[in-house]
């Protein structure tokens, strides 16, 4: 551990209160378990904390090489909740952008400029000969590309939590980003795949049913590294029921009759496998947010723009059927107040 990291996290060491992260932390599981009373929950810490050492800002890129400024760069988030007082929990992630499946499938790795600060990401296949190999060769070393650093990160957080107990007690580590079924296809299928969903229906299915089974493995070995825990889970600093995040950004692209043909059943394999979970999308998803509503073991939905969204119909299918909607934009909680639209206590912004 380099001397700037092991400064930073005796700043956050010492910055943490565990009183007022033991409340907070109550605060959502009442919130998870539909204990909290009102008609949205909005989490905040009741002081700030300004950090005692200057957290250097280390690049994107550098953090793809370096556990240390990897390190830095997580709990660099987690300094600034406590200045700001936010009110979501502090966690961490080993943030290796959303290929690290695809690339265990051999994609090539796409990683900008430097200067340009974004996750890495990958260059499709756009090959059907390549996917039948694929197919047949069956889940892949999932130590291939980012996959092994994923898993020595998820150890160094663990190092990390013991060498210093607050951060180990109140700095949740959560699941790393591989996406969801279909977000993984079309990032080694490529945009080909749009077509094929109706030239070639079986080969996508089952490249899905592969992918699926890739995911149910990795996040098995994932679980090794850090249990889930019986009472909710941590994403994105949200405590959700159930463990696993799913997302569904491709499924904004298929109609609702594709999404509940090659997304809805794959999803639900791994919901079940899990103990249930989250769905995320990004962009419009109102047109298959009923067949949200109908899934067993969702127990909340995050999407990011609800401007895009027919917002009653969501109400309708998620939190008028007890599913939460978590991190959602406060410009919605408002507009819903003015519509007096009844939130149920389901909503949280």
């Amino acid at each position: 551990m380099n001397p700037i990291l092991e400064s930073c996290l005796e700043d956050l060491e010492k910055r943490i209160d565990p009183d007022e992260e033991d409340r907070l932390y109550q605060s959502w599981l009442d919130f998870v378990d539909n204990r909290f009373q009102g008609g949205y929950f909005l989490p905040k810490r009741k002081h700030t904390s300004t950090p005692g050492v200057e957290w250097p800002l280390v690049s994107i890129n550098s953090t793809l090489e370096d556990y240390d400024h990897m390190a830095l760069q997580q709990y660099r988030l987690c300094s600034q909740q406590l200045e700001k007082a936010d009110g979501n929990l502090l966690s961490v992630r080993c943030n290796y952008g959303t290929s690290i499946i695809p690339l265990l499938f051999g994609v090539q790795p796409f990683i900008m400029e430097e200067s340009a600060e974004t996750l890495p990401i990958s260059h499709p296949l756009n090959d059907l000969d390549a996917i039948r190999n694929l197919v047949a060769q069956g889940v892949p070393d999932l130590k291939k590309g980012h996959g092994a650093s994923v898993f020595a990160m998820g150890e160094y957080f663990k190092e990390i939590g013991k060498q210093y107990p607050k951060i180990g007690r109140y700095v949740h580590a959560y699941h790393p980003d591989l996406q969801g079924p279909m977000d993984i296809c079309e990032l080694v299928w490529g945009s080909r795949l749009f077509l094929d969903v109706v030239d070639h229906p079986e080969m996508v299915h089952d490249f899905l049913a592969l992918v699926t089974e890739t995911y149910t493995t990795f996040m098995h070995a994932w679980e090794q590294v850090y249990p889930f825990q019986l009472d909710g889970n941590v994403h994105w600093g949200m405590l959700h029921k159930g463990t696993i995040m799913l997302r569904d950004d491709s499924g904004t692209n298929f109609s609702r009759c594709m999404y509940e043909k090659f997304i809805l059943p794959y999803d639900q394999r791994l919901l079940d496998e899990f103990g249930g979970g989250v769905i995320h999308f990004c962009g419009k998803g109102d047109h298959f947010i009923s067949l949200l509503g109908e899934m067993h073991g969702l127990h909340a939905v995050q999407l990011s723009q609800p401007h895009l969204n027919d917002m009653p119909k969501v109400y309708q299918h998620t939190i008028d059927r007890g599913i939460k909607l978590i991190g959602l934009d406060f410009s919605a909680v408002e507009k819903a107040i003015l519509a007096r639209i009844d939130l149920k206590g389901q909503v949280q912004c």
